[in-house]
């Protein structure tokens, strides 16, 4: 009897620990460049002199050396703002402060920097192709999961272009991009932007990434779990030397699409900070 009454009272207890039991994962997010898209044949110094040329057809007298050097010193010092303090300034600012430099009076306003702009990115996005088995793995994804996408770009019609482009515009169901943020990734404040947007919490979603300071680093800053996928720009070992320790670590998209559920099923949620 002493026994039986025993074992009863240990089943009567089993229900408190479930109370302890951390929310299931409701969302994946993902970066974009380099995670799943590579950037082919893009040259910024060509990029850079066709920016020039679409400027002087739209009527500012400007020569291409001052331009260059102009373009270089206002690159650089908003360079040391987005690197450093995390904060992203589009493209128009330094656009436009190299002009002034230059004797020309423009603003960011001026609708010839946006069609500038574009002219400077066209060969850039038509330079953006789908990794292998990144299509396929976002629809696993989506199966079950809510899907966002995380990236830092200072031109967001470049983006949104691009997932249309690519036919992959459909399967996310928020995306950020730090130019309309306003924050760059490794920032807490973006990632945890995304999840707001996605209606869960930090302990609810994965991240998905090939950088190990801007997407690893960042999303654990941020609450969430991480996966690293080997790219054209961050290899295992750019990885291994960064010290950063993701949950999961992949040679490739592949790896993650035919092991996804394994993969997701062997990451524990991070419990709330809430309690």
């Amino acid at each position: 009897m002493f026994i039986t009454l025993k074992l009863k009272c240990k089943r009567l207890h089993k229900p408190k620990k479930s109370e302890t039991k951390v929310a299931r994962f409701k969302a994946v997010i993902t970066d974009y460049i380099g995670t799943l898209v590579n950037a082919n044949y893009y040259n910024m110094e060509a990029s850079q002199r066709t920016l020039y040329k679409a400027l002087t057809d739209m009527g500012f007298e400007i020569g291409l050396p001052e331009f260059l050097e102009a373009y270089a010193q206002s690159h650089g010092k908003y360079r040391a703002v987005r690197y450093e303090q995390f904060r992203e300034v589009t493209n128009t600012v330094w656009i436009c402060e190299a002009l002034n430099s230059l004797g020309c009076t423009v603003n960011q306003e001026d609708s010839r920097i946006k069609t500038a702009l574009n002219v400077f990115f066209e060969q850039y996005l038509e330079s953006l192709e789908l990794r292998p088995y990144a299509k396929k793995l976002l629809g696993r994804i989506k199966e079950q999961y809510k899907l966002g996408l995380v990236t830092n770009f200072t031109y967001a019609p470049v983006i949104y272009a691009s997932l249309r482009n690519l036919g992959i515009n459909q399967f996310f169901n928020a995306v950020v991009v730090s130019e309309e943020n306003g924050w760059r990734k490794p920032h807490t404040r973006i990632f945890h932007d995304t999840i707001e947007k996605l209606q869960v919490n930090a302990e609810e979603a994965i991240f998905i990434g090939d950088s190990p300071l801007e997407d690893i680093k960042g999303a654990q800053a941020a609450g969430l779990r991480t996966v690293f996928v080997a790219s054209q720009f961050y290899s295992l070992k750019n990885l291994n030397e960064s010290g950063q320790k993701p949950d999961f670590v992949a040679s490739g998209l592949e790896e993650i699409y035919r092991n996804f559920y394994e993969i997701i099923n062997g990451l524990k949620p991070r419990k709330s900070f809430n309690g």
